[in-house]
């Protein structure tokens, strides 16, 4: 499994916060049908309104996951990520 983070904004204007907030469990239901786990997500301060990090399979199945997440009215930029140790031996190669 590959690990993604997107950084999300909300598109327009928020009528309900509570609703917006609920959003993300119907989502990791959603998004269970492209093999991808929603793991985590934060609501964030600053040029973004929230920070979303999935697990998928593969490129195609975030990006599945990320127009289904963008479906709801959101707009993302999703980058794939590797943990630090992952990287240092790409570099020493």
């Amino acid at each position: 499994m590959s690990k993604y983070v997107s950084l999300v904004k909300v598109r327009g204007t928020v009528q309900n916060v509570q609703k917006l907030a609920s959003i993300w469990g119907d989502l990791r239901t959603e998004l269970e049908e492209y093999d991808t786990d929603l793991e985590q997500s934060y609501a964030i301060l600053g040029e973004y309104d929230f920070l979303v990090i999935m697990d998928a399979p593969g490129r195609d199945e975030a990006f599945k996951a990320a127009m289904a997440i963008e479906n709801q009215g959101l707009d993302m930029q999703t980058m794939e990520i590797i943990p630090v140790e992952d990287f240092a031996s790409l570099v020493d190669e």
